[in-house]
C-alpha cells in the first residue's frame, strides 16, 4: 500500500470519537477477577460519561479537547482535577517538534510534575491526540505534562496514554511555539 493510500486509511478525529461513543465500560482483570473500571465522581457529573469537553486557552486561540474518560478514567480525571485547580495557567509549552506540542511541566523544561500509572488502551495516535508525557518505565506517566500529536504517531500506540483528541484548534496547536503559554484550561461542565 503506498503512503498515500495509508494516509487515507488512517481514523479521523470523527472516527475516533465514534468509536468511544459506542464502546462498553473498560474491563481490568485485577487479581484473577474482572472489574468495570469507571471515571470516579469528581464534581463533572456521576462519572459514567464516556468523553467530557475542555478548552485549552492560549495566546494563540482555543484549543477544544474532547477527554475520553472510559478509556483513560484515571488520567482524566488528573487532568480535569488539575484544570480546574488553575494548576496549568500560565505554564509554557516547552517542547515543539513537527509532530508534537507538549506542555503542563511546572519546571517548564521537561522535568518537572509527579508521577501517576500509565494508561494503556487500544486508540491509535492521530493528528490531534492527546497524550500523557511519561519516564523511561512504560508503566510510570507523568501527572501533568500532556501532549498533542501534530500528525500521525502510530510509533506511540499502546506505549503511552491516549486520553483525548482536539475537535477544534489544531491551527493554534500547529502555530505554538516554545515558551507560548497556557493561560488556563476549562472544562465545560454539560
Amino acid at each position: 500500500m503506498s503512503v498515500k493510500n495509508q494516509i487515507k486509511a488512517l481514523p479521523t478525529n470523527a472516527d475516533v470519537l465514534q468509536i468511544i461513543s459506542t464502546q462498553p465500560k473498560q474491563s481490568q482483570i485485577q487479581n484473577g477477577e474482572n472489574t468495570e473500571t469507571t471515571i470516579p465522581t469528581f464534581g463533572v457529573e456521576d462519572g459514567t460519561k464516556a468523553s467530557y469537553s475542555a478548552v485549552i486557552k492560549t495566546g494563540k486561540g482555543d484549543i477544544s479537547l474532547t477527554l475520553f474518560g472510559k478509556d483513560a478514567p484515571k488520567t482524566v480525571k488528573n487532568f480535569i482535577d488539575k484544570a480546574k485547580s488553575g494548576y496549568y495557567k500560565d505554564l509554557t509549552f516547552h517542547r515543539v517538534e513537527d509532530w508534537v506540542l507538549q506542555g503542563g511541566d511546572p519546571k517548564g523544561d521537561g522535568t518537572g510534575g509527579g508521577t501517576m500509572q500509565t494508561e494503556l488502551n487500544d486508540l491509535p495516535f492521530i493528528e490531534g491526540s492527546l497524550g500523557v508525557a511519561r519516564r523511561d518505565d512504560i508503566n510510570v506517566s507523568n501527572d501533568s505534562q500532556f501532549f498533542v500529536t501534530k500528525s500521525e504517531a502510530s510509533h506511540l500506540n499502546g506505549k503511552y496514554t491516549n486520553f483525548g483528541v482536539v475537535t477544534k484548534g489544531m491551527d493554534v496547536v500547529k502555530d505554538m511555539v516554545i515558551g507560548d503559554k497556557i493561560l488556563g484550561i476549562e472544562i465545560e461542565d454539560k
